[in-house]
């Protein structure tokens, strides 16, 4: 792979659930998602074979994982496994940025 060099305002943002919106930049193995949250935006629980690691950059988030729900704010990461089972909630307007091993072909 080349090195490519994108800025985010270049990349139209997709609407997964209402008030959710996500960017994605893909390498040959990775993903990451740029997130803007609404206030009180439910994430249903979910899971699937990417290692997860959840940064948020602003904001307040609820993520429950494998039934354990931590509040999490500015600056609190958080990783999780392949195949656990996670959902969430937006307290707040949020900005996260979530990196995803391997690649998600399906935010392609």
């Amino acid at each position: 792979m080349k090195k490519s060099i994108i800025n985010l305002h270049d990349i139209e943002g997709k609407e997964v659930v209402s008030g959710l919106t996500g960017r994605f930049v893909h390498s040959d193995h990775m993903t990451v998602a740029y997130w803007d949250f609404d206030p009180d935006v439910e994430v249903l629980d979910h899971s699937h074979e990417h290692e997860q690691i959840v940064n948020v950059i602003e904001g307040t988030l609820d993520l429950t994982v494998e039934g354990e729900t931590t509040r999490l704010e500015k600056d609190s990461v958080v990783t999780i496994p392949p195949n656990a089972a996670h959902s969430g909630r937006s307290v707040t307007r949020c900005r996260v940025i979530d990196i995803f091993y391997p690649s998600r072909e399906d935010f392609k």
